[in-house]
């Protein structure tokens, strides 16, 4: 059975650090690629990084490059964020990928974890 929990959510102040973290059972994160998206009320959702089963990275939106590091070890997928901005708040979301690539769209997803809050605030 496929599951993945994110964790790690809370409230941070601007140009704090934060790590989230997915837990992937059900499947090998040796097998598959994940990532973390992004949504804030009223945008659509946002992709923020992908890790391949080799550990490689891809990272999206002009905003969030340089800051975030997405990494993984056997079962967890983790997000490090640093240097977080008020409009970094949002609901972060871990997911596996339909494919063997990765991609910010929404429609590429096979499976979302629950979510987790982070709140940026000054």
């Amino acid at each position: 059975q496929l599951q993945l929990v994110e964790s790690g959510g809370g409230l941070v102040q601007p140009g704090g650090s934060l790590r989230l973290s997915c837990v992937a059972s059900g499947f090998s994160l040796d097998n598959y690629y994940v990532g973390w998206f992004r949504q804030v009320p009223g945008k659509e959702r946002e992709g923020v990084s992908c890790i391949d089963r080799r550990g490689y990275s891809t990272n999206y939106g002009d905003s969030m490059k340089g800051r975030f590091t997405i990494s993984k070890d056997k079962n967890t997928v983790y997000l490090q964020m640093n240097n977080l901005k008020l409009e970094d708040t949002a609901v972060y979301y871990c997911a596996r990928y339909r494919g063997y690539y990765c991609s910010k769209l929404v429609r590429d997803v096979y499976s979302w974890g629950q979510g987790t809050q982070v709140t940026v605030s000054a």
